[in-house]
């Protein structure tokens, strides 16, 4: 078990470990159950998924908690960089 705390700031990549940034949030439904993770985008991560960075601030994405594959040094995902590109960017209210 992974302590929620211990997430925050840990390196996400992808399962053909291309660093796509760092977790930022973990979103929580209404039975205290994470459903997704806020993934601050590193500058290759923006380019390689074809968003555009704001003049300030980042760019993040959610991807939901069945993208994890493993919790370890880092998060590693069960997808490559190629299937990140049609995850939405957030949109922090």
């Amino acid at each position: 078990m992974t302590e929620i705390s211990a997430l925050d700031g840990k390196t996400v990549i992808t399962k053909d470990a291309f660093n796509v940034g760092k977790i930022s949030e973990a979103i929580i439904d209404d039975d205290w159950r994470i459903t997704h993770i806020q993934v601050k985008l590193t500058k290759e991560a923006i380019q390689e998924l074809g968003l555009k960075k704001p003049y300030l601030g980042n760019v993040t994405v959610c991807l939901p908690t069945y993208y994890v594959r493993s919790i370890g040094d880092v998060i590693t995902l069960s997808r490559n960089r190629s299937e990140l590109k049609e995850m939405p960017e957030c949109k922090i209210e």
